[in-house]
């Protein structure tokens, strides 16, 4: 039986796509609040995650990760 693929799986393989991902996108992936999705981003900066934000054409938030521990 395969590995259960849990909602921080979902947003890391979001977080690297070369476009990265809005907290919307997040949110809509996980069906978490914005502060939740938040945490998960803390939490994976504590672990060693290089999560960077930067901001789209249209002045949207986005969010990728740029090098994994």
């Amino acid at each position: 039986m395969p590995a259960k693929i849990t909602k921080t799986d979902s947003v890391i393989r979001l977080l690297r796509r070369a476009s990265g991902a809005t907290i919307a996108q997040l949110q809509k992936a996980t069906g978490w609040q914005p502060h939740s999705v938040r945490a998960a981003l803390t939490g994976l900066r504590k672990k060693g995650n290089d999560v960077l934000r930067d901001k789209n054409a249209k002045g949207v938030s986005f969010y990728r990760i740029t090098k994994a521990s």
